[in-house]
């Protein structure tokens, strides 16, 4: 409904991007890594604005360079310039950068218009929200502009490292969202035979695809701490299945399976 091209919650925090103006504007950059959605939902910003992209990775692995896929072929398609040398620390004023993952105050701009179409539909009934996190922006500014309370698990790094990105945002620790974990530590973007199993179990369930680098560790952190709810869960989709592509071949390779 915002644009059809943009992937996951990643149209959420560049909404804002779309609903203004910057006629200084020509170039976008920003880092992560080569298969992010944010790096793909960047690039068609980029494309629809006119704008070039200019995006810094650490590394390429060789079988991505050799085999073009998922989020990292449609960016290049988009027109984006891929640079693996070190990021420049100035910008001229005609350049946008955009942190990685768009952990930003801009991003609150549509989380809000997120929040208010969730407060709208469940108006008068009490719910739970869980979604998984990366920098946890999404999270935040649902619970900042949301009626209900607002629970998250961390997918990059541990509490810590996520309770501190809240605090980049918002200072008030009482408008953070509450932070659920596993005993289990999961390394991100590592592939595990858990993450694989509920994807599939979750699909065949519901007939949902859900991203395969948030979700299953959302979903295995939801179904360890069921009881602490005490209204219906809405959980947030992740959306960016075009990175799916990507991840399933990974899985493939990894537990020489074909999926």
């Amino acid at each position: 409904m915002l644009d059809e091209h943009f992937s996951g919650n990643k149209a959420r925090k560049f909404y804002y991007y779309l609903q203004h103006d910057f006629p200084h504007i020509s170039n976008i950059v920003s880092h992560g890594s080569a298969q992010s959605n944010a790096m793909y939902s960047l690039s068609v910003l980029a494309k629809l604005r006119g704008w070039k992209f200019d995006y810094y990775v650490d590394h390429i692995a060789s079988y991505l360079q050799e085999n073009p896929h998922g989020n990292f072929l449609a960016a290049c398609q988009n027109g984006m310039h891929l640079h693996t040398e070190t990021m420049p620390a100035y910008y001229h004023d005609n350049t946008l950068f955009i942190p990685e993952g768009g952990r930003q105050r801009e991003s609150e701009e549509g989380i809000k218009r997120l929040a208010a179409e969730i407060n709208d539909h469940y108006r008068g009934k009490l719910i739970d929200i869980f979604l998984p996190s990366g920098t946890g922006t999404t999270a935040l500014y649902l619970q900042k502009h949301t009626d209900f309370k607002v629970y998250t698990t961390p997918c990059v790094g541990d509490g810590a490292y996520l309770s501190q990105q809240f605090f980049e945002l918002e200072k008030d620790r009482a408008k953070h969202p509450l932070i659920l974990n596993t005993e289990k530590k999961y390394h991100f973007g590592k592939l595990y035979r858990e993450f694989f199993e509920i994807w599939i179990k979750l699909k065949q369930e519901t007939g949902i695809a859900f991203d395969l680098l948030y979700d299953p560790k959302g979903w295995l952190t939801l179904l360890t701490h069921q009881s602490i709810f005490q209204n219906d869960i809405l959980y947030i989709h992740q959306g960016g299945l075009l990175g799916n592509e990507s991840m399933l071949k990974r899985y493939g390779r990894k537990f020489h399976e074909n999926y």
